[in-house]
């Protein structure tokens, strides 16, 4: 699965704020609670862990722990049952040593949680969060020619180039003296030695790779077909290509015109998502700039206006600032975008000042 940038952005937030604390002692709660597990075993157990407490050596410690561990009893409390994903509690005294700031936090994460954790140490238990910031699932790219070929992942929205190579296929200008049906065997014989070598790239590369979606083929005229349909990959890497797009370029351009001509097969990523809004917002911007806000006030001053319809934030922004363009959002109901930095377009924004909206109707400036 994943994570849309406003869940990877909500997330990454919890998790480096939490990061931030440490204790002297084993004092800082952690709890996961699985999908569908019962709450109530969580907080006996959790009252099984305040009489463990009590044996604590160090006064400062055994009331840190108990206090912490009843702070959290009380939250889970407020849960009249686990969370569809499950949920994660944290609880702890953060303040400076001889000081109390006894806090507790918790959130549902946007993947479901599958293992229960109860940990009592000196930071919170932070792996399992931090594991689901990971895009691990990937799309396999290959671009390609007769005179050349590259090997990339798609990542998330990130295109990550792996691996280049050149074929050794003579030009259309034959040698002098050698017949035309000569020389044209020896061009498909080169042809088909320069696919077998890419296949075998392309298997080194991507089989048995499980978190693989799928792979992306694409390249000026019919060499790719020639490619995919001949016997240059394994079988279960040729089941593996769920699409064939006919590109004008090869290199690193090509590339990214794959990723831009595969918007139907890439439905999922927010790759597509992030780039249809922002492609929507600066068509606008150059037809009808009536029906778009970007900077800082203008934006600020419209959703107070309450004429936003869509409100565009670059991750590059700080976190604060993000916190408060969102809760003016929330008072009409404005859907917020959190733009990663990561594609053309969102670096786009990034450079426009990093916060833009579309607006429910056009206005004039």
């Amino acid at each position: 699965m994943s994570l849309t940038a406003k869940q990877k952005y909500d997330l990454k937030k919890f998790v480096v704020e939490l990061d931030s604390h440490r204790a002297l002692h084993t004092e800082l709660i952690s709890v996961y609670i699985p999908r569908g597990y019962d709450m109530t075993k969580i907080i006996n157990h959790l009252a099984q862990e305040q009489g463990t407490a009590s044996n604590i050596k160090s006064a400062s410690t055994r009331k840190n722990v108990i206090s912490a561990l009843e702070r959290m009893i009380q939250h889970l409390k407020l849960f009249k049952q686990t969370p569809e994903n499950g949920l994660a509690v944290f609880s702890g005294n953060v303040a400076r040593q001889g000081q109390i700031d006894l806090r507790v936090w918790s959130i549902e994460p946007p993947i479901p949680l599958q293992t229960r954790i109860y940990r009592c140490d000196k930071t919170f238990q932070l792996d399992i969060l931090k594991d689901m910031l990971e895009v691990k699932e990937m799309y396999g790219l290959v671009v390609m020619d007769r005179r050349e070929g590259i090997i990339a992942v798609l990542k998330g929205k990130t295109i990550t180039p792996l691996a280049k190579y050149t074929s050794n296929v003579p030009g259309k200008t034959k040698a002098g003296g050698q017949s035309s049906q000569r020389f044209e065997r020896l061009r498909e014989g080169a042809a088909k030695e320069f696919y077998t070598r890419l296949g075998e790239h392309v298997k080194d590369e991507f089989f048995g790779k499980p978190d693989l979606k799928g792979i992306i083929v694409g390249g000026p005229g019919p060499t790719k077909y020639d490619f995919v349909e001949g016997s240059y990959m394994p079988t279960e890497l040729k089941n593996r290509v769920i699409a064939i797009k006919d590109l004008s370029y090869t290199d690193e351009f090509g590339l990214q015109e794959l990723v831009d001509k595969s918007y139907d097969v890439l439905a999922e990523e927010g790759l597509v998502a992030e780039k249809k809004i922002l492609g929507r917002f600066f068509d606008l911007l150059s037809t009808r700039q009536g029906m778009v806000s970007y900077g800082r006030d203008e934006v600020m001053k419209q959703l107070k206006n309450g004429i936003v319809d869509v409100l565009l934030l670059s991750e590059s922004n700080e976190g604060e600032l993000i916190a408060e363009f969102e809760e003016e959002a929330k008072k009409f109901g404005t859907r917020v975008e959190i733009i990663s930095t990561e594609t053309r377009e969102g670096a786009q924004l990034r450079d426009f000042g990093g916060i833009a909206a579309i607006l429910r109707y056009e206005i004039n400036y």
